[in-house]
């Protein structure tokens, strides 16, 4: 393992500003919050700071907050945190969820939101040494290699998944990705925070390399919102989703009036699924139409090889998402 320095920080502002010294005088650095997934990436070799910064010294990044804009969650609230918050389990099940559903009890708590959300992926190539895009290369392996846990959306030219479960669920919500660098601040957007290969190939989000997410601003939820998460693994300990879904509604008698599905596991940023939620937007939701909604989000699936299987699984988690929501019993 290589030799770095530590450095503690005691607010995000300072961390940042370290990040960029640290980079002025062509060093590597890294940010640790909880650690969990950075510790494995320094042993696995496919992190080799000069200087980790560490965020544990920093206090007051992890609280909830309530305002006119909606709910501010900080980016270091502790998935265990986060997941039993009670603000948040009954505004934002969805989001509760997606939390409670990451790893182990002793990830969640450690692992932090921002932690989450920003993680490498998984890839096995990526994380054993390979020369892809993901470390640098020029190509992905798993293009004609070993795909079975890898993109059925949006691939190309990395054909790797998105590993966070709460970032389906914040995107689900319309949340805004509060950042902070050692420039100031700025909020964006799911669509300008998340990036595709096809926009860099390189790293899964726009965040600078001395940049940090600070924190979350979900607007309120309207008095119809329901929400859930759902996650498909292929084994129930410690392990990333197959498959996931996030879905929040509007519904009013049956009818609903707005729709965000967002999966999970299948693509390399959190995936909108725009066509179902167009499908069910302005109708009173049935099993058929649930049913509908289902097909409609795999209809430009692009599975490679060997994970195809994606495809049916991922119809049917969000056809039962949307029939659980809105109270209609599956039928044998």
């Amino acid at each position: 393992m290589k030799k770095f320095q530590n450095v503690n920080a005691s607010t995000l502002q300072e961390a940042a500003t370290i990040a960029r010294q640290a980079r002025d005088r062509g060093q590597v650095i890294a940010f640790s919050g909880g650690g969990t997934d950075l510790l494995q990436q320094v042993k696995d070799g496919t992190e080799k700071p000069d200087v980790l910064i560490n965020l544990r010294t920093v206090s007051g990044e992890d609280q909830v907050s309530e305002s006119a804009e909606g709910i501010t969650i900080g980016g270091q609230i502790s998935l265990t945190e986060l997941g039993d918050h009670a603000l948040i389990a009954t505004r934002f099940p969805v989001l509760a969820q997606a939390a409670s559903a990451v790893g182990t009890p002793q990830i969640r708590n450690v692992g932090t939101l921002a932690g989450n959300v920003t993680q490498r992926p998984w890839c096995w190539y990526y994380r054993n040494g390979f020369n892809c895009y993901k470390a640098g290369g020029d190509q992905c392996y798993s293009v004609v290699g070993e795909n079975q846990q890898h993109a059925i959306f949006g691939g190309g030219p990395s054909y790797i998944v998105h590993p966070s479960d709460v970032a389906p669920a914040l995107v689900a919500l319309g949340a805004r990705f509060n950042i902070i660098g050692p420039d100031g601040q700025r909020s964006l957007t799911a669509d300008q925070f998340f990036q595709l290969p096809s926009q860099n190939a390189q790293y899964e989000n726009s965040l600078a390399r001395d940049e940090l997410l600070a924190s979350v601003t979900i607007p309120a939820p309207g008095a119809a919102m329901v929400s859930s998460y759902h996650k498909v693994m292929d084994r129930q300990a410690w392990t990333h989703a197959v498959v996931s879904a996030a879905v929040a509604l509007e519904v009013e008698d049956g009818l609903c009036s707005s729709a965000a599905i967002v999966l999970g596991g299948v693509a390399p940023v959190p995936w909108r699924a725009r066509e179902a939620e167009a499908l069910v937007v302005g109708r009173t939701v049935t099993a058929e139409l649930a049913r509908q909604a289902g097909e409609s989000t795999v209809s430009n699936a692009r599975p490679l090889a060997k994970n195809a299987y994606k495809v049916p699984m991922t119809s049917a988690v969000v056809e039962r998402l949307i029939m659980s929501l809105t109270g209609i019993e599956e039928t044998a």
